[in-house]
């Protein structure tokens, strides 16, 4: 055999491996993709179908193979030189969720509680001071120009009762009053035979001298005398107006006085204030006629009870808070002037609602969303709308059901142990935490932790 013929033999050859090959190959692959991914994520067999050819599966983007919020509408690497993971149609879940560990959910001490429907009330607290009713306030305040010659109570927080001398002052005006009625007086009496007009005429001076001296507020017991026909008193005497406390006292034995000048000023403290400052985010639940419960440092253990009166019109720009007025009985004298307390009003229509505890919601100010577990290290963050507020609960008013288990304790470590910020960008439009959107706008974005790149598996990776 010749050397030409050898070398037709193993080209021959050659070319019926290759083809062999080749065959075997498109065989098989054509074997393998026999399935098809339905729109839910399950798969028909193409026998079943109509008979038409069967498309290769799509890749929708390429995921990093860390977990992190990173997608590429065609293959690459990361800064490790990992290859990015393709996804393909199909493979994304229907709902977003992170993927947690089990052992690493241990670690992070994760708690849930079912959402359950309660009654929903809500107790606004707030510190206020204690003052004295302006009802009950009096001021003993001359009419007249004056000095004072006997000072009768002296001290400042002394107890006084309606009627009790206060002091006893000297008046030319009044020493002048009581001379001009103890005349008109006398003079009625001699006008036994004066005609019936003249002896009214005189009635009238006589009763509008006892009246001038009643407008000073000189009480008639100490006009008696004068009425009987005595002489005219030189000092007369000012009484307190009211049961109460002084508790500013401006007179001075022997010092003058000026019309209209205050001496004394008299609180009657049987009925006193609370007045409270309410953040204005409660303004709203705050009414008069609710019931409150004031509690002193002054005495720990006892509570006072009172209604709101009251609630102002403005609010302080400084504080951000308005004032409400409770009124309080004191008829046992504890409660005094300036002492400082606290205040919880029960406000608000109780409800029944599906509530949960405050701590289960993650707020980015602008979502408030929940983790709801799903078993297996897996939770799914939900998008909720809350409603009232009360006793560490909140109401939810959509996107929760009585029962589902949602995270209350540890669901900031999830959010930062799975990168929450990119299953919520799946939520909406936009990431609720300021994720990252992939870079192809054909391209969904990829599940923010998937089984096969868990936290875990990143620190591995990630030498942590």
């Amino acid at each position: 055999m010749n050397r030409n013929q050898i070398i037709s033999i193993v080209l021959f050859t050659g070319v019926a491996l290759a083809a062999g090959y080749w065959w075997g190959h498109t065989t098989g692959t054509r074997g393998h993709e026999s399935p098809s991914v339905t729109s839910t994520g399950g798969t028909t067999d193409a026998a079943e179908g109509s008979g038409s050819a069967v498309q290769p599966r799509r890749v929708l983007y390429y995921r990093n193979p860390m977990g992190l919020n990173d997608t590429s509408p065609v293959p690459k690497k990361d800064a490790m030189g990992m290859d990015y993971i393709p996804v393909y149609d199909g493979d994304v879940p229907d709902g977003p969720q992170v993927k947690i560990s089990l052992n690493r959910l241990q670690t992070l001490g994760v708690k849930t509680e079912a959402a359950g429907s309660r009654s929903m009330s809500r107790t606004i607290r707030a510190v206020g001071t204690i003052e004295a009713s302006e009802r009950g306030l009096y001021t003993v305040s001359p009419k007249f120009e004056g000095w004072i010659t006997t000072l009768y109570v002296n001290t400042t927080g002394a107890t006084v009762r309606r009627g009790q001398p206060l002091l006893a002052v000297y008046s030319p005006e009044l020493v002048t009053a009581q001379e001009e009625y103890r005349v008109a007086a006398q003079t009625l009496q001699s006008m036994h035979d004066a005609s019936p007009e003249a002896r009214a005429n005189m009635q009238s001076l006589v009763e509008g001298g006892l009246q001038r001296l009643r407008n000073w507020d000189i009480a008639d017991a100490d006009l008696a005398g004068l009425r009987a026909g005595k002489d005219a008193q030189r000092s007369l005497l000012l009484r307190s107006p009211a049961d109460g406390v002084v508790i500013e006292l401006a007179a001075r034995a022997g010092m003058r006085f000026m019309p209209g000048e205050a001496l004394f000023q008299i609180a009657d403290l049987s009925s006193v204030w609370i007045v409270a400052n309410v953040f204005e985010q409660d303004l709203s639940l705050v009414r008069a006629g609710q019931t409150a419960v004031v509690s002193l440092a002054a005495y720990p253990g006892r509570d006072f009870n009172g209604k709101v009166t009251f609630v102002y019109p403005t609010v302080q720009p400084e504080t951000r808070t308005a004032r409400i007025r409770i009124e309080l009985s004191n008829e046992a004298g504890l409660l005094k002037p300036d002492l400082y307390g606290t205040v919880q009003i029960e406000a608000g229509d109780t409800v029944a609602a599906v509530a949960i505890p405050e701590s289960a919601v993650l707020d980015s100010g602008t979502r408030r969303v929940v983790l709801i577990e799903r078993g297996g290290g897996a939770f799914e963050p939900r998008e909720i709308e809350l409603g009232a507020r009360g006793d560490g609960y909140v109401e939810v008013v959509k996107g929760l059901s009585d029962g589902e288990q949602v995270v209350v304790d540890g669901n900031f470590l999830i959010d930062a142990e799975s990168n929450l910020k990119a299953a919520l960008g799946t939520l909406g439009g936009h990431a609720a935490h300021g994720g990252t959107p992939p870079a192809s706008a054909g391209a969904k974005p990829a599940p923010a932790m998937p089984e096969s790149a868990t936290p875990d598996v990143a620190n591995e990776h990630a030498g942590h």
